[in-house]
């Protein structure tokens, strides 16, 4: 029976043995400054937690460490053991309910190992509070600090008795809704949240997405992805609003089409993966060793040297709603701008997580609790962190991964508008040369903003190997560990290092001897790259002088300036996907044509490889609405989007001959399943050609993806002037194996012999008309592919731009027999691995 006080209050008791203390003292401000509701944080001297009224278990997190009660119609209790606690991944943590439980007052609902924790965790202090409501307020009870056992009263829940002018008008019409399965295969994470997004917004509905007991605005991405929906999770639509059933089908539509990303019906779904990497012991061993999880490849020697960043301090009260409002929204048009200009100039991965972070700053929910929060009495910087950091927690505490790591990204955007609004901007982050870069954590723009002249490496004590973080320090070439634990506070600052990420290894005040051997194998491998990089604008020839050319793919004009840096010697695939992409129009023709032209520019009149629209399966454009597919992939993709939307396809052959001059830029047509495709393509390449008075003739080549396409390369080599294998679409198709699939994607390799038979019948159909064949696919940028490639009979590959200079060089020591002995033995081979180590035996 639910304890009350006189007008329905609901008493709270003590769910734990401890020392009672305030909010505020939790180290972890979205506890210690209220901002998931007020209650009592308690530092427990006992190892269970007992229900702390009569009520249902609303939530249990995957991990044990917190759980939800729902004590009354809008009233929720949180009880959180300990303070990141969600990082042990469940470990110390024995839950003893399950959500749907009905439970009384004292019940045990969770055992855990207070020694660990205590080892473990920043804090083991537990908040008990009130989710926040506006049917109830908190009212202490007892001692605000001080000793409290098991059932002593903690605070009641006082019933709040809405004024008129605050409730809602109600809605005069019905709610309609809609459940199904999820079919994602990985469940909601951020591209389909933003596709739900994109498509709510075209309705004036008010559009909710249910799993469970929690609900989340379907225009905000962010709050979709708290749901932690995953594959086979049932979820709810629902909208009312003049059209909500218009929107509610388009949402259901959109849903069941998979976006690009729908499992195998058979595939059973996942179990939830760690809210971070699986992290070694946090201890530096009696050699001087201290173990991390890879980020980033590498090996790097180094002065140890700390990043401390403190937290901006702020004035939580507001001067005035209106002015802190005009405030926020400043420095929100402010970094935005910002983003932009740095997304425009940036490329690879560094643009593709600035224009993950300009997603981010448009969240409309987020700019919604904010000023909701300005509206209450906060100031901006205050209604930023009350909007942003509960969504950041919620993130990680989904037990997935990848949505804990995006976490990172919002914190990031949290401390970047908060010194837009304090004026403190963060200086230059300038570390003194040799240095390996230690720290708790470090943001995107924090890795952004290194000197990497200086930094020649970096170790965290927390993060994960799949964050922005990780990504960005692998496209920088930066060795990285993360999740290193709290023993790299230990390290003394300026420490000699040897990080050698290869081996996921610290190695902490080396000996002479073993010191020596990395400088040996540092200058060994600078040397190569510096050698390769010296002679890598030189025509790329083989050991007997047969020419190979070595081109880049190129996603923007930034791309082609490091490519032509590198020495490419042209361009093999420009994605064009980069233009329509991540917009709601598609581009005009003028911006397509300056696009192009700018590239043709920075490559200085070679070659420029254009590749016509691949968008479809998991490449999806929100203006180019493609019905819902069973197998997208499979399905309305590549060249066949083109067929589809005559209009866009025209567009795009014409801002291509526009460039000057006239026969840079070739055409590559992607996708191709049969001759008649290409002939389609063709003709309307003739008719544009005719139209803008060119007579040279338009080079037209195709795509090798599919296996159609290899097994009739010699048909297709009659019409086409070329042909480009495209080895990471062949690959998964050949092996009926889908790459965005964790369950098979693991067994995926281009250097299966499946795949390089395709591409050997590939060349020997180019042949026979006198055509060449290039590689424009992963597999022209794998090492120890490139003699087996090259020995099928490819004469181009186009690679990964930074890898050009070694590409080069490694042609240039390689025999045409060889090559031909060493490709011949492959196609005998039984498996990937088999190929593989034969590889290795050819490059020894």
């Amino acid at each position: 029976m639910i304890d009350e006080q006189a007008g329905g209050s609901i008493v709270l008791h003590a769910p734990m043995q401890g020392w009672r203390c305030a909010l505020a003292e939790i180290p972890d401000p979205v506890f210690a400054q209220g901002m998931l509701g007020a209650g009592v944080g308690i530092d427990p001297t006992g190892d269970t937690v007992h229900a702390p009224c009569d009520g249902t278990i609303r939530a249990l997190q995957p991990t044990g460490h917190a759980v939800t009660i729902a004590a009354a119609e809008g009233a929720e209790v949180l009880i959180h053991v300990g303070v990141d606690t969600v990082a042990l991944e469940g470990r110390g943590f024995t839950p003893l309910v399950a959500a749907g439980d009905r439970v009384r007052r004292g019940d045990p609902l969770i055992r855990f190992d207070l020694d660990l924790l205590v080892q473990g965790a920043p804090s083991v202090i537990t908040p008990v509070l009130l989710l926040d409501s506006d049917r109830y307020a908190v009212s202490p009870l007892g001692e605000a600090e001080g000793p409290v056992a098991v059932g002593d009263p903690i605070f009641a829940l006082v019933p709040q008795q809405a004024s008129a002018s605050e409730a809602p008008a109600p809605y005069e019409g019905e709610v309609v809704a809609r459940e199904l399965q999820l079919p994602l295969a990985h469940g909601i994470h951020a591209r389909p949240a933003a596709r739900i997004r994109e498509t709510a917004v075209r309705f004036s509905a008010e559009i909710s997405m249910i799993k469970g007991e929690r609900s989340a605005n379907a225009r905000s991405p962010v709050a979709l992805l708290t749901l932690g929906a995953r594959l086979g999770d049932l979820v709810r639509i629902e909208a009312h609003g003049a059209d909500a059933e218009t929107a509610v089908d388009a949402i259901a539509t959109l849903i069941a089409s998979g976006m690009g990303e729908a499992a195998d019906p058979q595939q059973a779904p996942a179990a939830p993966q760690p809210a971070v990497a699986p992290a070694p012991a946090s201890v530096i061993s009696s050699d001087g060793r201290l173990a991390g999880v890879t980020a980033s490849p590498g090996l790097a020697i180094g002065h140890a040297r700390t990043l401390h960043l403190a937290e901006i301090e702020i004035d939580p009260a507001g001067v005035g709603a209106e002015e802190e409002q005009a405030r926020l929204d400043q420095a929100l048009r402010t970094l935005g701008r910002r983003l932009e200009g740095e997304t425009a100039t940036a490329s690879g991965a560094r643009r593709s997580i600035l224009a993950a972070h300009r997603a981010m700053l448009e969240d409309e929910g987020l700019r919604e609790a904010a000023a909701a929060a300005i509206a209450a009495g906060a100031s901006a910087g205050q209604a930023w962190r009350t909007a942003i950091r509960p969504q950041a927690e919620a993130l990680r505490a989904t037990g997935d991964a990848h949505l804990a790591e995006r976490a990172d990204d919002m914190r990031d955007l949290e401390r970047r508008i908060v010194s837009l609004l304090v004026g403190v901007e963060d200086a230059p982050i300038a570390f003194p040369p040799d240095t390996i870069l230690l720290a708790e954590d470090l943001l995107p723009s924090q890795l952004m903003a290194l000197d990497p002249a200086n930094v020649v490496g970096f170790c965290v004590e927390k993060g994960g190997p799949t964050s922005h973080v990780a990504i960005l320090a692998a496209s920088m070439g930066l060795p990285a560990l993360v999740a290193m634990g709290p023993a790299l506070h230990e390290i003394a600052e300026g420490s000699m290092l040897i990080l050698d990420a290869d081996a996921a290894s610290l190695q902490i005040g080396p000996d002479a001897e073993t010191l020596a051997k990395a400088h040996a194998l540092v200058a060994e491998r600078r040397a190569r790259r510096l050698e390769a990089q010296a002679n890598a604008a030189a025509p790329c020839h083989m050991a007997g002088g047969e020419r190979i050319e070595v081109f880049a793919n190129l996603g923007s004009r930034a791309d082609a300036e490091v490519a032509v840096a590198n020495g490419a010697e042209g361009c093999g695939l420009l994605r064009t996907e980069f233009l329509f992409l991540e917009r709601e129009t598609a581009p005009s023709l003028a911006e397509q044509t300056a696009e192009y032209q700018a590239i043709a520019d920075a490559l200085g009149g070679r070659s420029l490889i254009v590749r016509l629209l691949d968008i479809g399966g998991d490449k999806p454009a929100p203006y180019l609405p493609i019905p819902a597919e069973e197998n997208p992939a499979l399905g309305l993709r590549g060249i066949r989007v083109g067929f589809a939307h005559p209009q866009l396809l025209e567009d795009q052959i014409r801002a291509i001959l526009r460039v000057q001059p006239i026969g840079q830029c070739r055409i590559m047509v992607p996708m191709i399943a049969s001759i008649d495709e290409l002939r389609r393509v063709r003709e309307v390449v003739d008719r544009v050609r005719a139209e803008l008075g060119i007579a040279e003739p338009v080079s037209v080549g195709v795509m090798i993806e599919t296996p159609a396409a290899a097994v009739t390369a010699d048909l297709l080599a009659r019409e086409a002037d070329f042909l480009s294998v495209g080895t990471n679409d062949l690959t998964q198709y050949a092996l009926a194996m889908d790459r965005g699939n964790p369950a098979v994607a693991g067994a995926i390799d281009g250097l299966h012999p499946a795949v390089l038979r395709m591409i050997a019948e590939t060349c020997r159909g180019a042949a026979r008309h006198d055509r060449w064949t290039g590689v424009c696919g992963g597999l022209a940028s794998d090492l120890l592919a490139v003699p087996i490639l090259v020995g099928l009979g490819v004469t181009e590959l186009s690679a990964t731009a930074a890898l050009v200079p070694e590409i080069k060089a490694l042609v240039a020591s390689l025999s045409m027999d060889a090559c031909r002995a060493h490709a011949a033995a492959a196609l005998q081979c039984g498996s990937a691995a088999e190929v593989r180590i034969l590889a290795r035996e050819f490059r020894a």
